[in-house]
């Protein structure tokens, strides 16, 4: 029997095959949200980054743990998608924050935390999630995420908070203007993950001594 699980965030998705030899294989596409994307781009994304790499395309049952899989409506597309590509496979889904109780505190009780492209927390009672404080999105919250952290960069950036060394750091890694940055936040599809992507300078430049502050302040 092969099982195959899913874990996606708005970033990236990490597939693992598992059959009863207990032979596992790990394959990482692109994120996936409903929230973002309809069924047809989902199911684009599983037949053009995730069958190519399946050693054993023949799968039995799919679990699969998702980014605004909270909404019932969002699960809809989600299986829809899952479901065209897996014919016959037995499919269950839901969403993230079950995978992050799930996988921290297995049957146990505790509280479960994920700081990804989004941010969320909540009570697990060992069966559940007896209490939920879900992230409210990259524009109206999700403090510490990924694309929260990437934002307040931006934000300096485009407000010249950096000093000059930081602003020369940030011009060489990434090559993009003002013009640019905001094409890509207002105008182009997963904000979100564009956010993000630069929380990595963040991470890159937190240690320098003289330019902590500055990084660390509005976060």
């Amino acid at each position: 029997m092969a099982i195959l699980l899913a874990d996606s965030g708005a970033t990236k998705c990490e597939w693992c095959l598992a059959d009863t030899r207990k032979r596992t294989q790990s394959i990482i596409t692109q994120g996936i949200s409903p929230y973002f994307q309809n069924a047809d781009q989902i199911e684009s994304i599983i037949r053009n980054e995730l069958l190519p790499g399946l050693k054993k395309p023949k799968v039995d049952a799919v679990f699969y743990y998702g980014t605004g899989c909270a909404n019932p409506d969002n699960v809809k597309i989600v299986k829809k998608a899952i479901a065209n590509v897996f014919k016959g496979a037995s499919i269950q889904v839901t969403h993230d924050l079950m995978a992050a109780a799930r996988g921290l505190c297995g049957h146990g009780k505790g509280m479960a935390c994920n700081l990804g492209t989004g941010s969320f927390a909540c009570y697990y009672d060992g069966r559940k999630i007896a209490k939920l404080s879900a992230g409210i999105g990259y524009v109206l919250g999700d403090e510490g995420s990924g694309a929260y952290l990437g934002k307040k960069v931006i934000q300096y950036y485009l407000y010249n908070t950096f000093d000059e060394e930081l602003r020369y750091k940030f011009d060489l890694k990434y090559n993009i203007d003002r013009a640019g940055i905001l094409e890509n936040v207002y105008k182009k599809p997963l904000a979100n993950r564009y956010l993000a992507s630069f929380a990595l300078f963040l991470a890159e430049n937190r240690r320098s001594e003289e330019h902590t502050s500055e990084l660390q302040s509005p976060i």
